[in-house]
């Protein structure tokens, strides 16, 4: 049985919901993460995601500028960068010299991507490296999509990192 409700309610039910760091390098060729908690696989042949990043975030430029981005699956033990990187704007900052500023010993490590012009998180889960295909504008967000032209996944079992309950609370699936 079903009952009719506000979607503010009916939304609260999506937990858990993955969520993706997507990094494009801006016009000074700094890369810059940003945790979206929307993505999905769009196509199998050719393999293509797409991300949704709200209009008025930073992202939008660097991913128009460099017409490539890598979409990250963190693993569960990167949920202070998810947050971090979810939580500031990289237009003025380098977001990954300031968590690891921030952050003492726990660094974001990064690797340069194989074939396109970004990085992978080394700690991550998997990394996918992507083309800008399309955009089109829905609502308050953009929807970028990108052809994945290469696929890393980490040689090490890691779970992947999920956003679990409202709040921004972070962890593994169960």
């Amino acid at each position: 049985m079903q009952k009719q409700t506000e979607y503010v309610d009916a939304i609260k039910t999506k937990y858990p919901e993955q969520l993706v760091i997507a990094i494009a390098k801006d016009k000074d060729g700094r890369p810059n993460p940003i945790t979206l908690g929307w993505t999905m696989i769009v196509s199998g042949k050719p393999p293509m995601m797409a991300i949704a990043v709200a209009s008025k975030h930073y992202s939008i430029e660097t991913i128009r500028h460099s017409k490539c981005f890598t979409i990250v699956y963190p693993s569960s033990d990167m949920a202070d960068a998810a947050l971090f990187f979810g939580s500031r704007s990289g237009r003025n900052v380098d977001k990954f010299a300031e968590f690891d500023a921030q952050h003492g010993q726990v660094h974001c490590n990064t690797a340069p991507a194989k074939e396109i012009d970004s990085v992978l998180l080394a700690d991550a889960v998997a990394n996918f490296e992507c083309t800008l295909e399309s955009q089109t504008e829905a609502g308050d967000h953009i929807i970028f999509v990108g052809r994945i032209v290469c696929s890393h996944v980490n040689t090490e079992s890691k779970k992947r990192l999920y956003t679990i309950a409202p709040g921004h609370k972070l962890g593994p699936a169960s």
